[in-house]
């Protein structure tokens, strides 16, 4: 694979049971370059280890005064300089090939989990986590298949050093062969301290990228409170708890490259002895103590290797077990059935009992937020396991066919889910509106459905065109110029436009006023006739346009019917849409309240303005 031939038409399906499963996964996926890096390396390192012979060869020829001797030895250096510029080329053109495509591997892999747990995926893992994975984590993976090609490259040219000086002169050569394991394995067992201190070093940084990530996404609030000085002081904390483990972690580090700095010097002291003795004895000639000892010297670049691959592993196994973390969620245990179409029908919840009756408007009402959040979410598809990890909730039902034995882009026309909190991607309003969809709403449909003439006019003004074309102009990153009702409403508009067959609102209008409320309910209800809307609210204003309300309490539907039915027959439903306490309930009902407390007339107020 090379870097012009990406993206991968297919990256893969990982092995997802452990970080250093997942390496492995990886790293067999880039065998085929694996193998040109070991061949240029190979080819580097066992030129590099030629120079001694051709440097022993010419300090022969010098002695013995040989002129021919010492020009072979001068074209050997030659021919040994242009092997070493070529094979030290091509390994880093490789090594960092591998690395480039490794990282695009697992950025694709991440970008189709993404794209297929939606907002679902923030749901399960914290979005600062989901940033650490997708741009740090995903370099150190990378820089472990880097590390790893040139670390193979090394190690097998080590390999054949040791026994060519053996074979060479093994008076001095077993001595080598002897010390090269003992130097390259020498600092393993400081390997897991300094992996410890990494480890903690990259959680701290974590928890400090999601502090300053959720500051800057609350910024307005946090300069409405006062509060950006205490946020900032939290930052600095934990700003400086990173640098203390980066520096305790530096720390381990710099000890293990000094013992292999230590520990080599001392065998080339003691090669430099011993070979002086047997040269003085006449054991040895001069040529071949300096050929062992200039051999003995280079080896010291591939031990090198050594250091880095660890150092690259402590750094790239926790990054690839959250890497892991994120990759095996799942959509479904189910396997998709690529030939089913797209169904059509009631779209029905076998966990709560909720029925959404193909063509009708219907509102949830739900008093707990996260109930609601994770049941909008089961609707659309995102199936989470139960606390039992082998039983999974059942499928919700659209026409009778499970979601999540759906394909993903059909599961995904078929039901489209607006979270309560959308984002706004930058980029122009006609940008913004042009996504998938059927084609049967257009935008401008959708924009006035969704009651945005404000936020045109709005945007008309900040318009750079001459034209003040408000399709034209830019909206910011996650729509931070705008209201948080502007950018609820132009949410809604884009949801509008995509025209699935079943359209879920998770609180559409929880962000305008009563009057925009009221006007948006009516709009949605119009654009939407004659196709499935599920909306899940509190609010009497949206309530009173829907064909059904169904009341949610305890995980389960416990009532159905109209707005005004609900409120007049079910003391659940006034209690979570009029606020009625308990106190309050009975004395509506003719019963004298506890404790003196007046009975409320919230739900009869509502009934008459209605």
């Amino acid at each position: 694979m090379q870097i012009r031939d990406l993206p991968y038409s297919d990256p893969g399906d990982p092995d997802v049971r452990s970080g250093p499963r997942f390496l492995y996964w990886l790293g067999r996926n880039q065998l085929t370059g694996q193998l040109k890096s070991l061949a240029w390396g190979l080819l580097h390192h066992c030129a590099i280890a030629g120079l001694p012979l051709a440097v022993g060869l010419a300090v022969e020829a010098v002695i013995d005064r040989s002129g021919r001797d010492l020009a072979r030895a001068g074209v050997l250096l030659t021919v040994l300089g242009i092997l070493i510029a070529l094979g030290d080329t091509m390994l880093h053109r490789t090594a960092v090939t591998n690395w480039i495509t490794a990282a695009a591997r697992v950025q694709q892999l991440l970008a189709r989990r993404t794209a297929e747990l939606g907002s679902a995926l923030t749901r399960r893992v914290a979005a600062g986590e989901v940033v650490a994975v997708s741009t740090g984590d995903v370099e150190k993976i990378g820089w472990f298949v880097e590390a790893l090609s040139r670390f193979l490259a090394a190690a097998t040219a080590l390999v054949l050093i040791c026994v060519g000086l053996v074979f060479y002169l093994p008076s001095l050569g077993v001595l080598v062969a002897i010390a090269t394991p003992v130097l390259a394995l020498t600092v393993l067992p400081l390997l897991p301290r300094a992996t410890r201190r990494a480890d903690l070093q990259r959680e701290k940084a974590g928890r400090a990228t999601e502090l300053a990530s959720d500051t800057v996404a609350g910024l307005r609030v946090l300069r409405g409170i006062g509060g950006e000085e205490l946020f900032l002081d939290r930052y600095r904390r934990a700003s400086q708890e990173v640098r203390e483990a980066a520096v305790r972690s530096a720390r381990m580090w710099a000890l293990i490259s000094a013992i292999q700095v230590f520990l080599p010097g001392v065998l080339l002291i003691s090669l430099v002895w011993y070979g002086a003795t047997l040269a003085r004895d006449g054991r040895i000639d001069v040529g071949q103590l300096v050929t062992v000892y200039s051999a003995a010297t280079l080896m010291l670049f591939p031990l090198r290797n050594v250091e880095e691959i660890a150092m690259a592993y402590s750094f790239s196994r926790p990054s690839a077990q959250r890497a892991v973390r994120v990759l095996s969620l799942r959509r479904s245990t189910r396997p998709p059935t690529a030939d089913t179409p797209a169904p059509r029908g009631d779209l029905y919840d076998p966990v709560t009992g909720l029925m959404a009756p193909q063509g009708l408007f219907t509102a949830v009402v739900c008093g707990d937020p996260d109930e609601a959040g994770r049941l909008a979410e089961r609707l659309g598809g995102h199936t989470e396991p139960d606390d039992d990890a082998s039983v999974d909730a059942p499928s919700v039902l659209l026409g009778g066919v499970p979601l999540d034995e759906l394909p993903l882009d059909t599961a995904r026309a078929a039901v489209l889910v607006q979270d309560k909190d959308p984002v706004l991607l930058s980029g122009t309003l006609r940008e913004l509106l042009d996504v998938p969809s059927s084609g049967g709403v257009s935008a401008e449909d959708a924009l006035d459905a969704a009651r945005c003439g404000d936020v045109l006019d709005a945007l008309a003004q900040a318009s750079v065109d001459a034209d003040g074309d408000p399709m034209n102009t830019r909206i910011t990153e996650r729509g931070r110029s705008l209201s948080g009702g502007q950018r609820q409403r132009l949410a809604l508009a884009r949801s509008l436009v995509t025209d699935p067959e079943a359209l879920v609102l998770d609180e559409p209008t929880s962000a305008v006023d009563s009057h925009t409320e009221a006007s948006v309910a009516a709009g949605v209800e119009l654009l939407r006739r004659g196709r499935t809307t599920v909306a899940f609210a509190s609010s009497p204003l949206l309530l009173d346009v829907a064909d059904r309300v169904v009341l949610l309490h305890g995980g389960t539907v416990v009532a159905a019917g109209t707005h005004r039915e609900l409120l007049r027959n079910d003391h659940r439903y006034r209690a979570v849409v009029t606020r009625e306490t308990d106190d309050e309930a009975p004395a509506r009902d003719g019963i004298p309240a506890a404790d003196g407390l007046r009975p409320a007339r919230a739900a009869e107020e509502i009934e008459e303005t209605a």
